[in-house]
C-alpha cells in the first residue's frame, strides 16, 4: 500500500515537488490532487462487512466479514484486549472462579441475562468496551492483563450474534442480529512478547481447555483471534494504513442527555483510527451544501475542533436511521460535511452522499473526499 512522506505540511510538499528537488533527489509522493468518490462495500441490509479505508490509497481498501474475529490483542507496551463490537459481544467476570476447567454452564446461567447488549440498563456498559475507543484506560470489558496469572479473572464471553441469512428485508430497513453465536469461558494471561488465551465451551473439562499464544506484531495496532475457529486472523490494515472504518457498532444510547440507557447496537457506523493519530470534526452548513463544501479550503481548517480522543468523531453523525416526522425514511444529512486529518498529517474534506442503493436498500454507502 502506497503511503506518503510528509515534509512540514502539504503546502511545502507541493512546493518541493514543483521547484525544490535537485536532479539526484528522489521524487516525493503527494496525495491525489483531485477528489474521489467511493462506493463502500458494506454488503446490503444485513451489513455483513467491515470496510477499512485509507483516503490516501482508497482503492486498496480492506474488507472482512464481521464474524471473522472475536478478540483484538493490543500490540503496544500495555496488555489490553478488545472485543468485536460489530457483533454486540460482551464479557462478564465469573465470580469466585479460579479454575477454568471447573466452570460449568450451570454456574453461569444467571449471568447470561446480564451480559447482553440492548437491555436499556445503564449497568450493562460494564460488559462492553468503552464506546469512545479509549480501551487503554477503560474499566469496562476485559481488564488489563496482569503479570501474575492468578490475578487474571475467568470470564463468561457472549459471542454476540451471527450475520442474518435472510435477504427478504424491506427497503430502508436493516437486519443486523441473527442467531446467538453462543458462549465461551475464557482466561487471558501474559506470554513472552504477547498473550496466552485459555478458552473452551462452558462444560469443557480440563482435557478440553484450548490454549493459544498470540504474539504482538507491532506493524499492526492489534493481533486478532477467532474463538470459533481457534485461529489468528489479519483484520485491520497496518497501523497507519487506514483512516475510516465502516461497521456495525456497540455504542451507548441515552434517554436524555444525562440519562444513559446502556449499550445499544448501531447500523451504518463509522470509526476513525484515533490510535494512530487520525482526527476528524464536523462542519455545519446553512444554505447550499455544494457551495459550502466546494468553497472549503485548507485555510478554513480549524485545528482546535479536531477530535482525536474519540473514534466516534464521525460515528452516526452523518446519517439518521429513523428519519424525521416530515421524512420518516433513513437518509444522509445534507447540512454537514467533515474534515479529517490522517496519520501522516494530511487534511481531507469529505461528504456523505447515500446509505442506500437506487431501490432504497440499506448497506450501500457512498462518500466523496478531496485533499486540502
Amino acid at each position: 500500500m502506497m503511503k506518503y512522506l510528509k515534509i512540514f505540511s502539504i503546502l511545502s510538499v507541493m512546493v518541493a515537488t514543483q521547484s525544490c528537488l535537485s536532479a539526484d533527489e528522489d521524487p516525493v509522493s503527494v496525495p491525489p490532487m483531485t477528489g474521489s468518490e467511493v462506493n463502500v462495500e458494506v454488503g446490503g441490509p444485513t451489513e455483513p462487512n467491515q470496510v477499512w479505508i485509507d483516503l490516501s490509497d482508497y482503492q486498496n481498501r480492506s474488507i472482512n466479514k464481521r464474524t471473522d474475529w472475536d478478540l483484538g490483542f493490543y500490540t503496544g507496551e500495555e496488555f489490553r484486549v478488545i472485543m468485536n463490537g460489530s457483533l454486540a459481544m460482551t464479557v462478564i467476570k465469573i465470580p469466585n472462579a479460579t479454575d477454568i476447567s471447573k466452570v460449568k454452564e450451570a454456574d453461569v446461567q444467571n449471568l447470561k441475562d446480564i451480559a447482553q447488549v440492548g437491555t436499556f440498563d445503564a449497568e450493562n456498559m460494564k460488559y462492553i468496551d468503552n464506546p469512545n475507543g479509549n480501551f487503554l484506560t477503560q474499566t469496562s470489558g476485559i481488564a488489563a492483563i496482569k503479570e501474575n496469572d492468578a490475578e487474571n479473572p475467568i470470564y463468561l464471553v457472549n459471542l454476540g450474534r451471527e450475520i442474518p441469512s435472510s435477504s427478504n428485508i424491506g427497503a430502508g430497513s436493516v437486519s443486523l442480529s441473527g442467531d446467538p453465536r453462543g458462549w465461551k469461558k475464557m482466561q487471558i494471561l501474559r506470554a513472552q512478547n504477547g498473550y496466552k488465551i485459555r478458552y473452551a465451551d462452558l462444560n469443557a473439562d480440563a482435557a478440553n481447555i484450548k490454549e493459544y499464544v498470540i504474539t504482538k506484531d507491532t506493524e499492526y495496532n492489534f493481533s486478532f483471534f477467532n474463538l470459533k475457529t481457534g485461529s489468528p486472523i489479519k483484520i485491520q490494515p497496518k497501523k497507519k494504513n487506514w483512516d475510516l472504518a465502516f461497521t456495525t457498532f456497540t455504542n451507548e444510547v441515552f434517554i436524555s442527555p444525562t440519562n444513559s440507557a446502556g449499550s445499544y447496537f448501531y447500523a451504518d457506523f463509522i470509526t476513525t483510527n484515533t490510535l494512530s493519530g487520525v482526527g476528524a470534526y464536523q462542519v455545519n452548513v446553512t444554505g447550499s451544501l455544494d457551495q459550502a463544501y466546494n468553497a472549503f479550503k485548507l485555510k478554513d481548517v480549524d485545528a482546535t475542533k479536531f477530535v482525536f480522543n474519540d473514534h466516534r468523531a464521525i460515528g452516526d453523525k452523518w446519517r439518521t436511521t429513523t428519519g424525521t416526522p416530515a421524512n420518516p425514511i433513513p437518509f444522509v444529512y445534507s447540512d454537514r460535511f467533515f474534515v479529517l486529518k490522517d496519520a501522516e498529517g494530511f487534511y481531507f474534506k469529505l461528504r456523505f452522499n447515500r446509505m442506500k442503493d437506487e431501490k432504497g436498500n440499506r448497506g450501500y454507502s457512498n462518500f466523496e473526499f478531496e485533499p486540502l
